[in-house]
């Protein structure tokens, strides 16, 4: 497309008057080997335009901090001459790769960077992956199918509370704990970390002269960042271990439990047991966290020993139960007031829409050309959004050149051609916060195994590298709290992503992943499982087509077409018992004497919560929200599945309640009276 006419030809294009003041600030001074700071201002037209000398001042040091931000070397010089004048120039010796990366770690990375939702997770989240693509790799399109598509929560208040951790700072927001009320806190955070794919923030309490976690998700307020931390950080925290102490006694045990076949698999794991034997043997556990397993696996299970622990869990049981076979008090939900849903607004950032408009050149530039449609879902916008950022480009340059020296940016026919913008050619580098967003999308990615596993570990290693690398170059002006020699904040991962490590699921997930590798429409793109279904009792035999790995929190689920269905279908990867020979015959086994809870409830059902059980309604995804009298909050969550929905009303213990619809109820008056039946025979 020609340049032909002014650049006002293009009113519609949207980009604020600071993204194309720092493009031109870049252009301008990466045209040339450096430039002096009075003519820099004298051909940059905002700076030209300020109302003073010190306005410019403070506008250029600000776009410095931005420009800095964005990761490019960005180098000030005095002359040797003369003290008082300044240069300016962005180091090309820097300007290759940040992270020296083979094409398989870029592919994984780049799979990291889709486990987060851009619009919703802040300006960290939304840079990762525009920096990703300025390093001009190319992703293995077979391994990327073949690697898990992970999730992790987004949200909009993490990028603070990430940046107060590695600034040291203290942080103000509205939290709403679980007893309902929505408190204003202020904290110094020592760790943000993931943990069964929700964020937690654990730190000291500055009000309550204490440690305290808090669950991101119930942060109702953007986290406003107050001054430095006064308590001393731990030298090492572990959010597993926090976590873990919220379960803790001093009560402690082995406890024995008896399990039907093939199935509480994840208890079978921590027992080291055979899946077919009835009797599990688990290491030495508080009372508390054996109450909460034995009770979210209690259609499978029953504890045998310690026999007081057995009682109180029948007790437990035989409560829900009663409470469950009377008829509901449907008042205190239409009396309880509706919670609004929490908006916590965030604009985009000039660093944000810079980020994006430099990785789009630089893609381009690497490539010779690209496509517009390619570009657009590389880059996670729309075609129409794409064909603006190039809008914007092509009305800037080197602004002390003259108009000649503007970016020249062609889209026609599909296809994008960038020149004339050799400064923007670079890989930009990723801050500490991009960094732990990029370590938290690689926890999501699990499970993975062999040379996947190798590759995972290894980008790791190098982003941990990178982020802990010092620059010696680098002038006292240019130094920032999100340098990458600031400290990372640790991204914990939960131990049943580890437990996924155990030889079943090492065995699981290299037939799975031989089964991607190979070509489709071959035997060997087949397998053959034996699956567990959290829905009835035994297990069926299926072949299987895998398509490919998904994670959504802390579970990772394999997508396939399913000969037994005749369609695609989607197995928990945790729930496949082994994978067999492909003489095995298919067929469904027997349902057994059990409840069957298969599929999804129909239509909306309503819980009423307790403040230890608030936790089921984030996990359910609770399209409704209501307050009730002493903490207790009441949840609609539409056409739960229904088999995990009865396993959280009984891990509960009591804490929540099914109000509607009554066939639910129903359902778990019979799976808490044989559970209770099995613990007291």
């Amino acid at each position: 497309m020609p340049r032909t006419d002014h650049p006002c030809r293009y009113p519609g294009r949207v980009a604020s008057k600071s993204v194309e003041r720092l493009l031109n600030v870049i252009m301008t001074i990466g045209s040339r080997r450096r430039i002096d700071r009075a003519k820099l201002f004298s051909v940059i037209p905002d700076y030209a335009r300020a109302p003073s000398d010190q306005a410019a001042e403070r506008m250029f040091e600000r776009d410095k901090a931005l420009i800095l931000e964005l990761g490019l070397p960005l180098r000030t010089e005095t002359d040797v001459l003369d003290e008082n004048t300044v240069h300016y120039r962005i180091d090309a010796a820097r300007s290759g790769a940040v992270l020296d990366l083979t094409t398989e770690e870029y592919t994984v990375l780049l799979a990291a960077s889709r486990a987060w939702d851009d619009a919703a997770a802040g300006g960290a989240a939304r840079r990762v992956r525009a920096k990703l693509l300025s390093l001009g790799h190319d992703a293995d399109p077979d391994l990327l199918r073949r690697t898990p598509r992970g999730a992790v929560e987004s949200l909009p208040v993490l990028s603070p509370l990430l940046e107060a951790v590695i600034a040291g700072r203290s942080v103000r927001f509205v939290y709403r704990g679980t007893h309902g009320a929505a408190t204003r806190r202020w904290v110094e955070p020592w760790v943000v970390g993931v943990h069964e794919g929700h964020w937690y923030v654990h730190g000291w309490d500055r009000d309550r002269a204490a440690p305290r976690l808090f669950r991101a998700s119930r942060i109702e307020s953007f986290p406003d960042q107050g001054p430095a931390a006064r308590e001393p950080r731990p030298e090492h925290t572990d959010l597993s271990a926090v976590l873990e102490g919220m379960l803790d006694s001093d009560d402690r045990a082995p406890a024995v439990l008896r399990a039907a076949p093939y199935k509480a698999l994840s208890l079978r794991d921590r027992a080291g047991t055979g899946l077919e034997s009835e009797h599990l043997e688990l290491p030495l556990l508080p009372r508390p966290a054996v109450r909460r397993l034995v009770l979210a696996d209690a259609r499978w299970v029953a504890l045998r020993e310690p026999v007081l622990w057995r009682t109180e869990i029948a007790e437990v049981l035989e409560a829900i139960a009663a409470h469950h076979r009377s008829e509901a008090e449907l008042a205190p939900l239409e009396a309880a007031t509706v919670r609004p849903p929490t908006r916590i607004r965030t604009a985009a950032q000039s660093g944000d829409h810079l980020s994006r408009l430099i990785s789009e050149a630089s893609y381009v530039m690497s490539r010779g050309e690209a496509d517009v449609a390619e570009l657009a879902a590389a880059i996670g916008v729309s075609e129409q959004q794409l064909v603006t950022d190039l809008q914007v480009l092509f009305v800037c340059g080197d602004m002390g050149a003259g108009w000649e020296d503007l970016i020249e940016a062609e889209w026609e026919q599909g296809t994008i051609r960038v020149r004339n913008a050799e400064p923007l050619h670079r890989a930009l580098r990723l801050s500490a916060v991009e960094i732990t967003a990029l370590l938290a999308g690689l926890a999501a990615l699990g499970p993975t195994t062999g040379e996947a596993q190798q590759i995972v570990e290894s980008a790791r290693s190098k982003l941990l590298a990178g982020a802990t690398g010092e620059d010696a170059g680098a002038s006292a002006e240019e130094a920032r709290p999100d340098d990458a020699s600031a400290p990372i904040p640790e991204v914990d991962v939960a131990e049943e992503m580890a437990e996924r490590t155990a030889d079943r699921a090492e065995r699981v997930l290299e037939a799975v992943h031989r089964a991607l590798r190979a070509p489709e429409g071959t035997d060997d793109s087949r397998i053959t499982m034996r699956y567990s279904s959290n829905g009835r009792d035994g297990t069926s035999v299926r072949r299987i087509r895998p398509v490919r790995i998904e994670t959504h929190g802390a579970r990772s689920y394999l997508l396939a077409d399913c000969e037994l269905a005749g369609t695609e279908r989607r197995f928990r990867l945790d729930r496949v018992v082994e994978i067999l020979p492909d003489s095995s015959a298919q067929h469904e086994a027997a349902a057994g004497d059990g409840p069957m809870l298969t599929g999804r409830v129909d239509g909306a059902v309503w819980l009423r919560l307790d403040p230890p059980g608030h936790w089921v309604a984030e996990s359910f995804g609770a399209v409704e929200l209501r307050d009730g009298p002493d903490g207790q909050t009441f949840a609609r969550l539409e056409e739960p599945v229904r088999a995990p929905l009865a396993d959280a009303v009984l891990e509960s213990a009591g804490a929540v309640e099914v109000l509607t619809p009554c066939d639910l109820r129903d359902t778990i008056v019979t799976v808490a009276g044989a559970a209770a039946a099995r613990h007291r025979s």
